[in-house]
Formats: structure tokens, sequence, C-alpha cells
């Protein structure tokens, strides 16, 4: 396995902040500092980061946004703001108990972990830190994701069997969820995957029709009581 691949792979940062590392003169294999992002290498190497490499992720920040309707979760379009603009001084939540201080150095490189619809509302992670990135929305990322979805139509137990496991998007079968009526016309979904609109798609292909949906969780963090349109930081004991 490629070197940059294989610190991706083993968590160490993204493919991407690996390349950097290794140019830059940061990764030793088996003691030896290696300078070619091609680099060979196995199970058996070991593979350790620098101090400048670890210092520069230990200053990285994860910002958690309770995303209004009308924000695009990453680059803007038609019109519409991305989510990076509410990132400021001004819409810091007062209550945010991090210890974490505001710098606009945090704004720099700071992208969205998983999307939010346009017209979807709650939790949007933006980060820094291509580990938690890796960690949200890699290939193999076993996260839940825990949304209150608000529908019009009706749907019998066939339809929410259906929505559980069974369906399938783009010609894939999705993986199994978790898909329970909170109310008579509120369902809570759990997910593992984000297929582009991918609840609002699996709604319709059961006679339903989404007329609200916020994020309220993302693996072991939770919304809660952030308010719309406010932030806060990923305090260092929090983890996904």
């Amino acid at each position: 396995m490629r070197l940059a691949k294989c610190l991706a792979h083993l968590g160490y940062c993204s493919r991407r902040e690996a390349d950097a590392y290794i140019s830059k003169g940061w990764v030793k294999v088996n003691g030896v500092v290696v300078k070619e992002k091609g680099e060979r290498v196995s199970d058996q190497d070991i593979i350790e980061l620098s101090g400048q490499a670890k210092s520069i992720q230990n200053n990285r920040v994860t910002i958690l946004l309770n995303k209004p309707v009308g924000y695009v979760s990453a680059q803007p379009e038609k019109g519409y703001k991305a989510a990076a603009e509410l990132i400021t001084a001004a819409n810091h939540w007062e209550e945010d108990d991090s210890g974490i201080h505001f710098d606009p150095r945090h704004l720099y490189g700071l992208a969205p972990a998983g999307r939010l619809d346009i017209d979807s509302v709650g939790l949007l992670v933006l980060t820094q830190d291509g580990r938690i990135a890796k960690q949200l929305i890699g290939d193999i990322n076993k996260i839940e994701k825990e949304y209150l979805v608000r529908v019009s139509g009706k749907t019998d137990d066939k339809g929410l069997a259906l929505l559980n496991f069974g369906l399938s998007l783009d010609g894939e079968k999705l993986k199994p969820a978790k898909v329970v009526w909170q109310n008579e016309d509120q369902l809570r979904f759990i997910l593992r995957q984000g297929k582009k609109r991918q609840i609002r798609r699996m709604c319709e292909l059961v006679g339903l029709k989404v007329v609200g949906l916020k994020r309220i969780r993302m693996g072991k963090v939770r919304l809660e009581k952030l308010p719309p349109g406010k932030w806060r930081y990923l305090a260092p004991e929090e983890e996904f």
C-alpha cells in the first residue's frame, strides 16, 4: 500500500494531509524519514508522525452548527449562501463551554463533513481536521446519523419495513436503517450512509413526502440546545 493511503487508512490524517506531511519530511517509516508519496509500506512497517504534524493536528478545530433553511452545506449556489458564512464571532453560541476562543484562523480550511440539503436543518459539522472528516464521511464510516423527519401522505407497515431495509437508490441496495414513527406525522431515521437526498427519496418510494427534516445527532454528538444559526466548538473531550 502507498504510504499516503496507509496513513489515511490508519486514521492518522486525510490523504491530502498525508501527502503534505510526507513532502515536508514529517513521516518516518521504521525510524527513517520518507519524502516519497508513492513509497510502498506493509503491515509490518512502523509508521510515525513527527511532533510538527501532531502539533498542527492538535490545533485544528471542529465546529458544530445548527444550520437553518436556505444555506447550502458546501459551495454557495443559485444565489444562496454557504453555511460556513454563519461561522462568525457574532454567531458563536454564548453557552459554548469547550474552552476554545474564536480565532479567525479557525475559518481557514474549514470544510463540511457530511451535507445537509438547502431545505434541511440541524446539526452540520465543519472541520479543519482530516481525521474527523474521514471518520464521518469516509467509505467505511460506521457513524450513525439521526434525523427527525416530518412527512405527509400515508404508508402501511410494509412501507415502514421497507424504510428499515429493502429499498434501493441509484441501482444500489441501501444499508439497513432504523426508522420508527415518533407521532402520526413524524418519523425518526437513524442511518449509517448518506446518499444525496437519501431520506427524501426513500420516503417517496413508500408514498410519503418529506415536509421537514432535522438532523439531531452524528455519532455521540447531539444538537441539543444549540439554537438555529448558532455554532459551537467540538470540545476536546468530545468524540463522534
